[in-house]
């Protein structure tokens, strides 16, 4: 059996692992690094900075904590250095584990030129042409630019081009209120600009639950950010040393750079899909069943391509899945994946979390549930710590006493969310959160009083 995966992002490198330890001749075609845009451009870079931003934030609260006052400053030389390190390692630790389980990486841009065959090319004279069993196609996604920002990496910025950005904005518009738009306004006013965000709707992360969106509203004004909420960015000008960026309600919003966050274009372009018989939609995704196939049914594709659930965690199970149903083991019934359970957070100040049943869905849906919610304030992690800000929020089945889901808004909301996640998969029931010993002093104490 020989599995060409087309991506080394989550969906490709957790592929080609599960894969090659069950026995396929696994080939991974990858043309920047190990890891993808997740390694390169995204996630972790973006998370690296966002710590240094909240270490910076912290200090400046250090007189909460019974300190004298912190002036941190940021070196951007030394960021820089620190977020090329961590992705670097991340990337050399995968490229490592596959090279050992026997996976052959191929560093080469691929297409398809018939159903079961792939051209890689290394960007030379000589390609190769590989003879393929199976096919996954995890070639991810790329910021959408529309046609009215004209981006030159230097005023105008996408936000790949923020890893750091050349320099720290004195005065930073970003266009775009969903979570990248959002993580991007904490990371940068952590870091000491001055920032104004363009909400094209009425609240920022316009699909979360609007007490979570309000609470995120409220601590950015408190940190000074404007908020510019009703107006839909339609030009950006390049005034001398500067940009404004103009609005279809007549606003004009003037700063020292822009930052665009409005969405991702699926990277279907260019791999052959056509030459393969493999249906792509208008919005340039690959349709995909419940086994992540494509309408070729050995030809599978997974991650942001698939347009399913753009999460890394999402990317990462679904490669795995497509592994296993590649090496025959999902001839059976067995558990799919219930993309209405995967766990989400948005790494602002503070953090927030969710995962299942929204409060706001399920009063749209019609459905009858309990809700209980828990402030961070009553917590005595969370004021031994100085940040206070947040609450625990769960959704329950009223009849069963079943987790349905859940909101936290706080610090570590990530992690905690994460124990939501294991009820709303288990279907365990509220009296088990509550009757759990967590340790004590936690801020996961929080979950079971919300429980209670």
């Amino acid at each position: 059996m020989r599995f060409v995966v087309i991506g080394g992002g989550p969906a490709g490198v957790r592929a080609a692992s599960t894969a090659a330890r069950l026995g396929a001749e696994v080939v991974l075609v990858e043309r920047d690094v190990i890891g993808g845009a997740a390694n390169l451009w995204d996630c972790i870079p973006s998370k690296a900075i966002i710590s240094t931003g909240a270490l910076v934030s912290r200090a400046r609260r250090a007189e909460l904590l019974g300190l004298g006052p912190l002036t941190p400053e940021v070196d951007l030389d030394a960021l820089t250095r620190r977020v090329q390190e961590v992705s670097g390692r991340l990337a050399l630790s995968m490229t490592q584990q596959l090279e050992s389980q026997g996976v052959r990486i191929a560093r080469a841009t691929a297409r398809m030129t018939g159903p079961h065959r792939v051209e890689l090319d290394p960007g030379g004279d000589v390609t190769e042409v590989l003879d393929a069993d199976a096919v996954l196609l995890a070639t991810g996604s790329s910021p959408r630019v529309p046609d009215w920002a004209a981006v030159d990496g230097e005023r105008v910025l996408t936000t790949r081009q923020a890893y750091p950005p050349p320099v720290i904005p004195e005065n930073l518009v970003v266009i775009g209120s969903g979570v990248t738009g959002v993580e991007f306004v904490h990371m940068f006013r952590s870091l000491g600009s001055a920032v104004t965000l363009i909400v094209s709707r009425q609240q920022v992360l316009p699909a979360k639950d609007p007490e979570v969106a309000a609470a995120l509203e409220a601590d950015f004004l408190a940190r000074g950010v404007k908020l510019c909420i009703g107006a839909r960015a339609v030009g950006i000008d390049r005034p001398d040393g500067g940009v404004a960026v103009r609005c279809d309600d007549g606003r004009v919003i003037c700063g020292s750079h822009a930052l665009i966050c409005i969405g991702s274009v699926p990277g279907s372009e260019g791999l052959g899909l056509d030459r393969a018989g493999v249906i792509v939609n208008d919005g340039g995704y690959v349709p995909v069943n419940h086994h992540c196939q494509t309408n070729v049914a050995h030809i599978y594709a997974a991650g942001d391509l698939a347009g399913r659930l753009p999460l890394a965690s999402v990317a990462a199970v679904q490669g795995h899945k497509v592994a296993e149903h590649v090496m025959g083991l999902h001839t059976r019934e067995h558990r799919h994946l219930d993309y209405d359970k995967a766990a989400s957070a948005i790494f602002t100040e503070p953090e927030i979390a969710d995962v299942g049943l929204a409060e706001a869905e399920a009063f749209a849906l019609g459905r009858k549930i309990r809700v209980t919610k828990v402030p961070y304030a009553a917590n005595a992690r969370a004021l031994i710590d100085g940040d206070s800000r947040g609450f625990v929020k769960l959704v329950s089945d009223p009849a069963t006493g079943i987790v349905l889901g859940g909101s936290i808004v706080g610090a570590h909301a990530a992690e905690l969310v994460s124990i939501i996640a294991l009820a709303v998969t288990a279907n365990l029931r509220v009296i088990d959160l509550a009757e759990s010993l967590f340790v004590h002093p936690t801020l996961a104490e929080a979950l079971a009083e919300a429980a209670e």
